[in-house]
Parts: C-alpha cells; structure tokens; sequence
C-alpha cells in the first residue's frame, strides 16, 4: 500500500477532517457514481445515514453541510467557503438538490438526512449509507462509505477499515515501520525526507511535488494569518471566543521583551489562529486532521521565524520528514479520533512535527525518529471528548499544547545521539493498543470526558 505525503496532507475546510471533509467527498463519490453509471438522471431522492461517531458528533462537525454540497458535487479543496452558508440554506428552504451539480431532485432534511446516535457500522465509527430512489420509491442504489480520518475515504466493499487506499505501485524505497526507515537512510546515505522525495516520484517529478508542498504551506501559512485577522465568537452555540488576534496585538506592542519564553507565546499564536479558523469552517490543511492542523503550521512557522537559515528547501524537508512520520501512523494505528482518541490526532501531529523540527534543524535520522517517539509517548491515552461535539473546547487549546510539547521533544532528541529505551515503532503500537482498549465514550462521541462536565449547552450545527 502506497501513501503520498500530497494524500496526507490536504487541502480543505473545517471543522473536521474525518466529520466535514470526509464525509463530503463520500456524497460527492456517491453522486458521481450515480452518473457514471448512467442512473442519475433516474434519482428523484437520496437519502444520507450517518453511523457512529458521525451520528453522535455530525451536528457539531458540520456534517449536514458537507453532505449536502458534497452530494452537489462539490469537494472540500474548491467550494467555496464564503458562499456555504447561503448554499445550505437555499437548498433546505426551497427542498431542491442539484445532484452531481446538474439533476435537479426534491429534498427534505427531515426525511432524506438522518444521524444515527447509537447505531455503528462494521469497520469504523465513522460510518455513511447512501441510498437513491427513483420517483416510485424503488431503489436504485445503495453504498456505504468510512471516513477513515485525515480525509481518507473507503468503500464500503472494503474488508476492513485498514485498507486506506487502492494504491499498490512501487516505490524505489518501501517502508512500513521506523526500522525500516532507518535501515534505508542507513544504507544509501539518504536523509529522511530525500528517501520520501524520491518514493514521491513515483506519482510525480520532483519539481511538481516541491511545488505541492510550497503550495500546502502557503495554505498553511493563509490560515494563519487569517486567524490572526479575525475577531468574535466562533458559530456553534458554546460562545467561545476567538483568542488569536487578541494574543497577536499583546505579542507586537511589546517586540523589547526581554521574556526568554516569549518565542513560546508566539507558537501558541501560531496554533491557535488556525484552529479557530478550523472552529469557523474556514480553509485548512489537514496536518494530518483538521482537529490537529494547528501543530504542524505552528511548528513550521516557528522554524521560519526564529531559526536563522531557515529557507523554503527547509519547509520541503520539514513536509517530506513529517509525512514519512505520519505514514507510519496511518499504516499501523490510526490518525482518528473516533477510532483511537486525540491521541491520533494531537499525538500523532506532534510526533510529526517533533521529527520534522529535528530534521530540519540538522539532525540525524536516529534524533528524527526519538524526536518522533517522544511527541507521541507524552500523549499516550489522550482522549477525544469534544464539549458539545464542537472542535473547540478543549481541541483549539490542545493544538496550542501539542505544538510546544513538539518543539521540546525535538530539543530533547537533539541533545541525545539518537539512542533510546522505546523505539517509534512501539509507541506506535501501543498508541494502537491503548485505542483499542479506550471506553468508546472517549473516542469522538461526546458522552465522556470534559464534554460531559459542561451542562446545558446550547450547540447547534456550524454553518461558516
């Protein structure tokens, strides 16, 4: 099985990789399926379930929304997010569905969108059924999708919730687990990130991925700032308020602080501008959730900002490290939170962006891969209980905490030689494990945790 770091990463809207994203390029696979197979001009009503996780938390997620324009045809990297708002509520209030963007059907979100709180599908929480009826009421189609974290979407003929991606070319440097990659940078001299340059190759030259990954951190570094720019209460009905731009007026009048720790101030401005935007459904890359994005721009624009030498071959090398990292995760555990925790969102963007640092800031692929080891071994067991199933309390926070937990395991790594008691590819594991034996109630479902501590709270569907 193949994974591209441009699978990893991408680009699209909040507040959730797994809830939002997800779920709409299912809608959309399904309306295209649809027209490829010549049905689609017979559909006179679909009808979208949400199972599990998107049952429980869809609400909150914005998953109506995203089914919605997806089943429109629309995908997460190009719609437009301005326009959502006014797109969603024309098609509820006038109970039109332009299917596939061109067939014209009747909806009514009463009847043709439900989420199943209490019922699961096999394989994955996060579970989708989608059905197509004719105008007699006779089926014409019926599928089921997985979102499967990240924005990876699989069928449901799939045999398990592990198979991630039909992709089974070959790439000149195959790994599966941390060994793997130390024995190949080893053995031909191969820094992490020239050893995923080239493996990239084998879905694009070399230029074209470079111009990718520059693309994706100008989407990073947009985020940014455009959380810093705004202001107010982010939409759901818990009232919180954005902090970034805030934080950012405190940090410039005053540039003279002599605060050795002040440089940590601005990586939590840094996280936490982004996760508001992802609160807001603004434009993020998934790093590799949205629930995480924040870690990885935050730890980045660190390297840019304050460590001198710092150039876009460094942004490169940082993507290409931490994708390598994250592919580990994806193959052998799991970067979503319904399934695993927070652990497999904060955790494994820490642990990305932890190796990534230690990269780029000259060290050897053993501090690389003890840097990585480190940001996940001090997340081990964090749970995903969203307050209101909202990605802001305490998801924005933990970004901000995620991105500084990673900048001081790569300073540990960096003053190590790379040798260590427990090896990346165990802590993998045994986040995997840790998972597995999790109450469901702390995987994405907002009946355990802090979610359940905060009483009375108004939540209601985010419509930006």
């Amino acid at each position: 099985m193949a994974i591209s770091a441009l699978d990893l990463f991408k680009i699209g809207i909040g507040p959730s990789s797994s809830h939002t994203v997800g779920p709409m390029l299912a809608a959309a696979q399904f309306a295209a399926y649809l027209r490829d197979e010549g049905i689609l001009l017979s559909v006179s009503r679909v009808v979208a379930e949400m199972f599990g996780s998107l049952g429980a938390t869809g609400k909150g997620h914005g998953t109506p929304k995203a089914v919605l324009l997806g089943l429109e045809g629309e995908e997460p990297e190009s719609v437009d997010v301005a326009g959502i708002v006014v797109r969603v509520a024309n098609i509820r209030d006038n109970h039109r569905l332009n299917l596939c963007g061109t067939h014209r059907i009747k909806y009514n979100h009463a009847t043709d969108f439900f989420l199943h709180r209490r019922k699961s599908l096999p394989f994955h929480p996060n579970g989708m059924i989608f059905s197509a009826f004719d105008d007699k009421g006779d089926s014409l189609c019926r599928k089921t999708f997985y979102s499967v974290g990240g924005g990876f979407v699989i069928d449901g003929n799939a045999q398990s919730a592990d198979c991630l991606v039909e992709d089974s070319r070959q790439l000149p440097y195959e790994f599966d687990s941390g060994a793997e990659i130390l024995a190949l940078c080893a053995n031909h001299n191969m820094a992490i990130a020239e050893l995923m340059l080239a493996n990239e190759s084998a879905w694009r030259p070399a230029a074209e991925t470079r111009s990718e990954l520059l693309k994706l951190w100008h989407f990073m570094k947009e985020c940014i700032d455009n959380g810093v720019a705004n202001s107010g209460i982010l939409p759901g009905g818990l009232q919180v308020p954005r902090r970034a731009k805030h934080l950012h007026l405190q940090l410039i009048a005053r540039p003279e602080s002599v605060d050795p720790l002040a440089v940590l101030d601005w990586v939590t401005l840094y996280a936490l501008s982004v996760n508001e935007e992802n609160a807001a459904g603004g434009r993020v890359v998934t790093a590799p959730t949205n629930g995480a994005a924040g870690i990885i721009p935050a730890v980045l624009n660190y390297y840019l900002e304050f460590i001198p030498g710092a150039d876009t071959d460094g942004v490169i090398d940082f993507l290409l490290t931490a994708a390598a990292i994250g592919i580990l995760y994806k193959k052998n555990a799991s970067i979503s939170g319904a399934e695993v925790g927070c652990q497999g969102e904060i955790g494994s963007a820490c642990s990305m962006a932890a190796g990534a640092l230690t990269a780029v800031l000259g060290g050897t692929p053993e501090q690389v891969e003890n840097a990585a080891e480190i940001g996940m071994e001090h997340n081990l067991g964090l749970t995903c209980d969203p307050i209101g199933g909202l990605v802001q309390v305490p998801c924005i926070e933990r970004n901000a905490m995620g991105s500084i937990k990673a900048i001081h395991a790569s300073r540990i790594a960096l003053h190590g030689d790379g040798t260590h008691f427990v090896s990346l590819d165990k802590v993998i594991k045994t986040m995997r494990k840790t998972g597995e034996d999790m109450h469901k109630h702390y995987k994405e479902t907002s009946r355990g945790g802090l979610a359940t501590q905060v009483l009375e709270v108004p939540v209601n569907i985010i419509e930006c």
